[in-house]
């Protein structure tokens, strides 16, 4: 196993599952499953990425900061993401100083490693060396309180008028860690991103969450049904008291039905009655505003989603408009085949700008 090198003025590169990292996030409140080595793992498994951990040290060789992060080659030079596949992973840190430390040194470790850039999906302290750009929006719900005081606040204005709908029309839904759900899941995932025109992951992606997330006891799926049939779905990942809503799908024949809304009660219901204290919807794009309604409708706050560049150039963009359009028009025009093969191409060369 790779461990981290001895000192306290470098940035140290260590193994996710390194046991100073496993402690340091564990006892930090907020680390979510994104820090977790189980999602490193997945990235590993489905992509072949290198995975590690930029860590910063004290004198006593103790983790104080750090971030995963995978590491990806191409014709431009190394480059690193701290962390594709997640809308929020910002840095960790005991302190500011520690989290000014690990700022620093990054910009040194950069340079010294011989990588294009680092992209960060969090907040760093703006350096030289360092910038911050804001991508989109975030949605966070607290869940403190009793599970009384939760529903009382759902079931007030549209968001409970949802709900009682489905329920008066028969939607059922269910929480699921069995793989036998797995096919349900992936076939309503399948068709939601292709409607969307959104390059879908391959299916081992959402084995290998199956796997080391959700067996693990790291989360679970929802999965609404009306006559039987399955119409919407949801999949969470779940850790440190943090709930995050990884995936949502559904059937829009059945939208009538208010399914979407009894997958996330259910999933609320699920996590605060084991203790979680925070719902984190993920990113909304600031020009998606059914989305963003959509989440805050459930008493969300909305909170800008910034990410940090460590690099000398400007951080990739993503596809230009009419090359985005005409991707977009692809995906919803062609056989589920071809969208798989799209999505493996671009999420393996162009992680965190697709995904």
């Amino acid at each position: 196993m790779v461990t981290c090198a001895q000192g306290s003025s470098a940035v140290q590169v260590c193994a996710p599952d390194d046991p100073r990292w496993l402690a340091f996030t564990a006892s930090h409140p907020d680390a979510t499953l994104f820090h977790h080595p189980a999602w490193s793992r997945v990235l590993r498994q489905t992509y072949g990425y290198r995975t590690l951990v930029l860590a910063q040290t004290d004198r006593d060789d103790a983790i104080v900061a750090g971030m995963p992060a995978v590491e990806m080659s191409g014709f431009r030079g190394r480059r690193l993401v701290a962390l594709p596949f997640t809308d929020h992973c910002p840095p960790l840190a005991d302190s500011s100083a520690a989290l000014q430390s690990l700022a620093r040194n990054l910009v040194a470790w950069r340079q010294s490693a011989g990588a294009r850039e680092l992209l960060v999906h969090g907040a760093l302290p703006v350096a030289p060396g360092i910038r911050q750009e804001v991508r989109a929006v975030r949605h966070l719900l607290s869940l403190s309180g009793s599970s009384q005081e939760i529903f009382t606040r759902l079931h007030a204005g549209p968001v409970g008028r949802a709900i009682r709908k489905a329920q008066r029309e028969g939607v059922t839904a269910r929480v699921s860690t069995s793989p036998d759900d797995l096919v349900s899941f992936y076939q309503l995932h399948l068709e939601t991103r292709r409607r969307l025109g959104v390059p879908v992951q391959p299916r081992r992606f959402v084995q290998n969450i199956w796997r080391e997330c959700i067996a693990a006891g790291f989360g679970f799926v929802v999965i609404a049904s009306w006559r039987s049939k399955a119409i919407a779905t949801g999949l969470f990942l779940a850790w440190n008291g943090t709930l995050i809503y990884k995936f949502g799908a559904s059937d829009p024949q059945y939208w009538h039905v208010r399914p979407n809304n009894l997958v996330m009660r259910t999933a609320i219901e699920h996590a605060s009655g084991r203790g979680f204290r925070w719902l984190d919807f993920g990113r909304s794009d600031h020009d998606n505003r059914g989305l963003r309604d959509f989440k805050r409708r459930w008493g969300a706050s909305e909170i800008p989603l910034v990410y940090s560049v460590v690099g000398d150039r400007p951080a990739g963009r993503r596809l230009p408009g009419f090359a985005m359009h005409a991707l977009t028009t692809v995906i919803r025009t062609s056989p589920p085949i071809v969208c798989r093969a799209i999505g493996e191409l671009l999420y393996r060369k162009a992680a965190g700008r697709f995904a």
